[in-house]
């Protein structure tokens, strides 16, 4: 398996068919997704996964009509919390102690390089969630591209409309970003057969 020409095959798909993808498939996507890097491990944030026709359809005037948001096999939202708590870090430490085998006190140096996190701006630890969630939807395509399924990250969508309507606001989360997965159809989709343009290596990296 080459990881380079996977991501050459790759793009963001325009049409889907209505095929579904296998479960083993869609399980290891999601489970790469929760191995997904995140900043310090916290993991900020929650990934929905939509099957639901009838909730996608909801969601389509909010996603501009995207066809991909109902046409796609599942639609995922990944969606920030909207504040960091101290409740959440304690409950991040408890699961350390219990994967790891340690004792919970053996961490309140750890615990501690997380304190001042409560007490910053709200907007200001969203915006640091939200930053998080685009490493997860990376990660998220790169999984997807491996296992021959297509993917489209989107971000032209009502966020707000989408937090009403999944009742995100409920849950201490808002939508930030979207990803469909599912398999290109390939005679409807203008883009299938264009070949992939990227900046040059000459003009995109810079070594010192």
């Amino acid at each position: 398996m080459d990881v380079l020409e996977k991501l050459n095959w790759r793009y963001a798909v325009k049409k889907y068919t209505n095929a579904k993808i296998p479960q083993d498939k869609l399980n290891r996507i999601l489970e790469a997704i929760r191995l997904s890097a995140s900043s310090i491990g916290l993991q900020p944030y929650s990934v929905l996964v939509i099957e639901n026709q009838e909730l996608r359809k909801k969601l389509l005037p909010a996603g501009n009509n995207q066809p991909q948001i109902i046409e796609a096999s599942q639609l995922i939202v990944f969606a920030a919390w909207e504040t960091v708590t101290e409740e959440k870090i304690s409950a991040y430490i408890k699961d350390i102690a219990e994967v790891r085998g340690v004792t919970i006190e053996s961490l309140e140096g750890f615990k501690g390089m997380m304190a001042g996190l409560p007490g910053r701006d709200a907007e200001q630890n969203f915006n640091w969630a939200a930053r998080q969630t685009y490493i997860a939807l990376g990660t998220g395509l790169v999984a997807a591209a491996i296992e021959g399924v297509d993917a489209t990250p989107m971000e032209g969508f009502n966020a707000p409309a989408f937090d009403e309507i999944l009742n995100l606001k409920e849950k201490g989360l808002r939508s930030v970003s979207i990803m469909a997965l599912g398999y290109r159809d390939a005679e409807r989709d203008p883009f299938a057969k264009l070949k992939k343009v990227r900046r040059s290596k000459e003009n995109l990296f810079i070594h010192f």
